[in-house]
């Protein structure tokens, strides 16, 4: 996905939606010039429901396309939509690998996955997208744990919060998903139910 600068989309949106935006730097700036946050589509309930919109998608890099399907499944479903698409927005298999603390970045696992690093009960899978299911076991394969990425792996594992969905197995290099992502855990810089509205129009 086609992105513009990303300090520039961070301030726009008034989140930090890329990990480049959570430093302590952008974090000062911001609080220099607090009038600029949000932008200026904020004022109406459509600027308001527009902007988490956008908060949303580049939290997870997906396109307007990709994310507007996740929306409409969510919609579609049993239940609460706006439960329904912060789960499957957690879902992806390259933001569980994310949340796994395997990379520090979406944009990263997003890479991994799709060069093939990655096995889902054993099979290689290279697809980004796919919905990770309760009982299913991703992990790295075996040829690729020799990589710099995961020097220190315990280390690392012992720092990452990891939500009570997943388990580490197999010395922290696959992770059991135990069950369907929570919205007390996911701590989205976004209001999954504005976006629902948003899309209700």
């Amino acid at each position: 996905m086609q992105i513009g600068p990303k300090y520039k989309i961070c301030k726009r949106l008034g989140a930090s939606v890329f990990e480049k935006c959570q430093t302590q730097k952008f974090q000062l700036a911001e609080a220099r010039a607090p009038r600029k946050m949000g932008g200026r589509r904020g004022g109406s309930d459509f600027g308001a429901q527009l902007l988490e919109k956008q908060k949303a998608r580049f939290t997870y890099g997906l396109s307007e396309k990709q994310f507007a399907r996740y929306v409409h499944e969510a919609m579609d479903a049993h239940g609460s939509a706006a439960v329904g698409l912060l789960s499957r927005l957690e879902s992806r298999l390259d933001n569980v690998i994310y949340r796994a603390g395997f990379v520090k970045t979406r944009r990263a696992a997003r890479q991994m996955v799709s060069h093939g690093h990655v096995l889902v009960n054993g099979r290689r899978l290279n697809i980004p997208s796919y919905q990770v299911k309760e009982g299913e076991v991703v992990s790295i394969r075996p040829e690729s744990r020799g990589s710099a990425l995961f020097v220190n792996r315990a280390d690392v594992m012992a720092e990452t919060a990891t939500p009570t969905w997943m388990t580490f197995e197999d010395q922290g290099f696959a992770i059991k998903i135990g069950a369907k992502p929570t919205v007390e855990e996911t701590q989205a810089p976004f209001n999954a139910a504005t976006i629902i509205q948003f899309y209700s129009r």
